[in-house]
């Protein structure tokens, strides 16, 4: 089964990091995406761009309007995902918990639901 493994930073402390600490940080992830995709877990990731990149569309009475950054206002906002193939909810559990961000972050496991007839 599929689980996609939502990261969620606060972008002050990524902006915090120094250049060797956020360097380090991104050899860490590739070096888990790597373990992941040898041990047959690994589908897809990726980070995001900082949330001032980020665009919100609403269509209300069927206007669409479009506002700047993301639409919830939260400290921690959606940094990237991790796409994992998983036996089971507890085993996505435990690769998740391997995801370096998890230590200055949150990771939010999700299952993903698939519908008969997927294209």
């Amino acid at each position: 089964m599929k689980y996609l493994c939502l990261v969620y930073m606060e972008q002050r402390t990524l902006d915090a990091m120094s250049p060797t600490e956020f360097n380090a940080l991104i050899s860490e992830s590739l070096a888990n995406d790597e373990e992941l995709r040898r041990r047959g877990h690994y589908v897809a990731a990726q980070a995001l761009q900082p949330t001032s990149a980020a665009t919100t569309l609403r269509i209300r009475g069927g206007r669409l309007s479009t506002t700047d950054g993301p639409f919830a206002e939260t400290k921690e906002h959606l940094s990237g995902f991790i796409m994992i193939e998983a036996r089971d909810l507890n085993q996505a559990l435990q690769l998740a918990a391997g995801i370096p961000m998890v230590r200055m972050g949150s990771i939010e496991v999700r299952p993903v639901r698939e519908f008969c007839g997927d294209r």
